[in-house]
């Protein structure tokens, strides 16, 4: 049987077919304004040009930046009750206190602080008020608000309360959606919060999108199940990105990353993805990207949910170069999607990076004599200008002063020398695909990240619970029981903390069911 990898990115929609580890095609479509037309003219391209009927297909992986650019562009955001459960504890900053004025709008500012929330070893800071909740659920009701967030102080240890708040909640509003934090984020209140309103506020955009996409693969002809790429490089089923959109915030990187990994072999480097805008750069360790060990601002908003560890300039395909001598400018403006309108090789009267590239004979498209009048010694200006900026966001990702090698993919890699600094360069091949390949190869994971105390209990004791959480995890998320294997994990006591504490973050992996 066979799977396609689909990447939904700015500019260009990317589709693969593979067999197994075999790559049939892989093809790229322009990125459509309505998104979904990209998707239906990229599949059909990759299955013509790889010989194989709709029927043929056991799986669709998707990519997407959906939801990413809907807080980005504070659109599509669905008004959200936010609901702290922290009296008489955690008052002093309420919810959404440091969003930009303007997503806060966006998603109304509504929320309402109650009694409840733990320690960190569990123990009750009050118990809940069920006529408090009984109260809020019919102020909520009178707002017309049918989208709600909770939160509880160190629910990631217990949440308990947050579930029972859910349930009393339910009971006076039958039809809304809720959103329960110790689902999403990690520990810190603020930062979990935050994520947990935001994939709140994101429910609805989730339904329509996953509906459209469907709609998208019926209209090609496919019947099989699809499944949408979360941000640590695995798959999600289309019932739960439905329930959980914010876990695609960054999918693309990490499916690049991916990709890259699979197509060269090397499961330790820097992966430098070079689009038609932006030029990711990430390290892979072990196969999977590195996450970032702080908080991830999404949109100007701070949040503690896993995020791969990615640095992003402004250099890609269609990025506009401008100036001479010291005024030379490399981005960060790009003509994005009209590349192919704008750029001087195709007509138009932008010089682009990739003018550039042709006119230095890196490559070989569109009307090279449009070029054939620029200087020398300018085109190897913006050359240097171009390296100087991948050498230093490489040395950025760099943890180690090991030889690793640069791993360049994306369409616009051509830009990269075959050297960065001191690190090889390798261009696997089916580069300008690797983020579709990285949706294809995609596996169902399971993450805890929490507190347990140690009194009573043994460190492996509390590993194993660990372990069979985040297993539980995994197969709820679509993945086959026994091919589910440990991919990460740390202890970390905390001394600071009576009870003989200890932080427990762990990862597993598994294969696709079906």
């Amino acid at each position: 049987m066979y799977r396609i990898g689909v990447d939904v990115g700015g500019t260009n929609t990317d589709a693969v077919v593979m067999q197994g580890a075999k790559i049939l095609s892989g093809v790229k479509s322009p990125t459509t304004e309505d998104v979904m037309s990209g998707v239906v003219d990229a599949v059909e391209r990759a299955m013509a040009e790889a010989g194989v009927t709709p029927d043929a297909i056991s799986a669709v992986m998707i990519g997407t930046t959906h939801f990413t650019n809907a807080v980005v562009e504070r659109k599509h955001l669905a008004r959200t009750a936010a609901v702290r459960l922290c009296l008489p504890a955690a008052q002093c900053l309420p919810p959404m206190v440091d969003w930009p004025d303007d997503i806060r709008e966006a998603v109304g500012g509504h929320y309402w602080m109650a009694k409840g929330g733990n320690e960190f070893d569990g123990r009750a800071i009050s118990q809940l008020d069920m006529d408090e909740l009984d109260k809020i659920a019919a102020e909520i009701r009178a707002t017309g608000i049918d989208t709600i967030a909770i939160t509880s102080v160190f629910s990631p240890v217990s949440d308990e309360m947050e579930r029972t708040a859910m349930e009393r909640l339910k009971a006076g509003l039958p039809d809304a959606d809720f959103t329960l934090s110790s689902e999403i984020g990690r520990l810190g209140i603020l930062e979990r919060e935050n994520a947990a309103i935001m994939n709140a506020s994101l429910r609805a955009l989730s339904e329509r999108t996953v509906t459209a996409f469907g709609n998208a693969l019926t209209k090609v002809g496919l019947t099989c199940p699809y499944y949408i790429t979360q941000n640590d490089g695995t798959l999600m089923s289309r019932e739960f990105v439905q329930s959980y959109p914010v876990l695609t915030f960054a999918s693309g990187p990490t499916n690049s990353m991916r990709g890259a990994a699979f197509l060269s072999g090397k499961t330790d480097a820097i992966v430098v993805d070079v689009g038609g805008t932006t030029t990711d750069v990430g390290a892979l360790v072990k196969g999977f990207p590195r996450p970032a060990s702080t908080t991830v601002d999404v949109g100007g908003v701070r949040t503690n949910f896993r995020m791969p560890d990615v640095f992003a300039i402004g250099l890609g395909g269609g990025t506009i170069v401008s100036g001479e001598g010291d005024d030379l400018k490399v981005g960060p403006q790009s003509v994005g999607y009209k590349l192919t309108t704008d750029a001087l090789i195709f007509g138009g009267k932008t010089l682009t990076t990739s003018d550039v590239a042709v006119g230095l004979g890196l490559a070989e498209f569109g009307d090279t004599a449009a070029v054939a009048d620029i200087a020398p010694d300018y085109l190897a200006a913006v050359k240097a200008r171009i390296d100087e900026m991948l050498v230093n966001a490489v040395e950025r990702m760099r943890v180690s002063p090991d030889p690793i090698p640069v791993l360049a993919v994306g369409g616009g890699s051509i830009l990269v020398p075959d050297m960065v600094g001191d690190l090889p360069v390798i261009r696997p091949e089916h580069f300008s695909v690797a983020n579709a390949v990285g949706a294809a190869i995609g596996q169902i994971s399971g993450e805890v990240d929490r507190i347990f105390s140690l009194d009573g209990l043994s460190r492996e004791d509390a590993l194993a619970a660990a372990r069979k959480e985040a297993t539980d995890k995994a197969i709820a998320a679509g993945a086959k029981p026994d091919s589910i294997e440990l991919l990460d994990q740390e202890d970390v006591p905390l001394a600071y903390l009576p009870g003989n504490a200890t932080r427990i973050r762990l990862k597993v992996v598994g294969d696709m069911n079906g």
